[in-house]
């Protein structure tokens, strides 16, 4: 009973934590270019908040990991997520509104290695995607949300208002009340060892594990993030430029599938192993950017689609399942640390260079405030191909990667 209990307290965690980001940032972007008018590298700059809170989170492990109970500080990090967005709100200069993003973002960002790390400890590592599922049926709920918003407050766009944002806020207060009833997880490292810039900058993870493998999975994810981020950053932009209009809807399609991949991602995993599940994470993505390439150049907008519903299988089967991997080599006095290290170097350096890389690729590219979405598209193409063949080459099968959730902690 016990234990079902668990299990449930964390699936909400889950949900309401994805749930909480899925609701405003998804529509953000359009936001930010239609309402407040900025120009791509504005937006850029702007959206890059995102990456530079996801620096932070190697602290916030070293933190759970040899200070405070990780559930206490995810309370905080979502009470500190809600002030600060009341605050965004607020803000009309580009200053202001940067600065007060980036706040947001340091309280927010880390809470994904942080629920990520939570969950693994309380239950098995293989577990995980079935469990990260709920995250995913959050980010789809908040889809739906939006319709609901436009009926009750009787508007025709929703997505690029502040509703969306005024929903976030309310959302994280309720997630940091439903923190305080979640198991205890205190920390696991030693407490009187100094904190050192490895420690900080999740250094440690690297020098502990010692793991060629590992390096170059770390490797090739942030070459990965930089054409996925072309999707998960400016999606709105995409669809905007096309005249979808519930923009958060369509692009929650991908989420559907994810839900179902989620499910199953186990199950692929047991059977295929790592490499061949990173793998196949890889080829969908590279199958989105050669559709959405073919849609612009052969006039065919069921082609993006498939783009859209490739989303699932990629988050799923690479980012997800990279979580796992990241778990499985990782020693138990250093989880929280390697799932923060993990986020810092993918969702903070290379999201970040994947943010400047395709704001500039996409302002580069367009003429009266069109972009030529058939080159962005295919630039996208070739950086997967190549991300791709080096991970066939370079990302050997090992035997720590075939370790248990007994062996690990043996």
């Amino acid at each position: 009973m016990k234990s079902k209990s668990v299990f449930f307290k964390l699936c909400i965690m889950m949900f309401m934590q994805y749930f909480l980001y899925a609701v405003w940032w998804v529509p953000f972007p359009s936001y930010l270019r239609n309402t407040l008018q900025l120009d791509m590298f504005e937006v850029a700059l702007v959206l890059s908040a995102m990456a530079i809170g996801s620096l932070v989170s190697p602290i916030i492990g070293v933190i759970v990991d040899r200070r405070f109970s990780s559930e206490k500080v995810l309370f905080v990090l979502n009470i500190l997520t809600s002030l600060f967005l009341f605050i965004l709100i607020q803000q009309t200069s580009m200053v202001g509104l940067m600065i007060t993003l980036i706040l947001v973002m340091i309280c927010y960002m880390p809470t994904w290695s942080l629920t990520s790390s939570i969950a693994m400890t309380h239950v098995a590592s293989e577990q995980f995607p079935r469990m990260r599922l709920m995250g995913t049926i959050g980010w789809v709920a908040s889809g739906v949300f939006s319709l609901v918003g436009m009926h009750a407050f009787k508007l025709e766009i929703f997505d690029g208002s502040l509703y969306p944002m005024y929903c976030g806020i309310a959302t994280g207060i309720v997630a940091a009340i439903l923190n305080l009833f979640l198991p205890k997880t205190p920390p696991t490292g030693d407490k009187n060892r100094k904190i050192s810039l490895m420690d900080i900058f999740g250094l440690k993870t690297l020098s502990t594990l010692k793991n060629k493998n590992y390096n170059i999975f770390i490797f090739i994810s942030v070459l990965a993030i930089i054409p996925f981020s072309l999707y998960h950053l400016y999606g709105a932009l995409i669809f905007a430029d096309i005249q979808i209009k519930n923009i958060t809807v369509t692009m929650n399609w991908g989420q559907v599938v994810e839900m179902v991949f989620l499910f199953i991602t186990t199950t692929i995993l047991i059977k295929f192993g790592f490499k061949k599940t990173l793998l196949f994470g890889l080829l969908a993505m590279l199958l989105r950017y050669l559709a959405f390439f073919l849609g612009v150049e052969l006039d065919q907008l069921w082609m993006y689609s498939i783009g859209v519903l490739t989303h699932g299988i990629i988050f799923g089967l690479f980012f997800v399942v990279g979580q796992v991997y990241t778990d499985k080599v990782a020693p138990n006095e250093i989880r929280a640390q390697a799932q923060g290290f993990l986020s810092f170097i993918v969702w903070g350096v290379g999201y970040l260079v994947g943010t400047f890389f395709n704001g500039y690729l996409i302002g580069n590219h367009a003429v009266e405030g069109k972009t030529d979405w058939g080159v962005v598209f295919g630039v996208a193409t070739v950086i997967t191909l190549i991300v791709t063949v080096l991970f066939i080459f370079l990302f050997k099968k090992t035997d720590q990667d075939k370790l248990t959730t007994e062996e690990k902690t043996s």
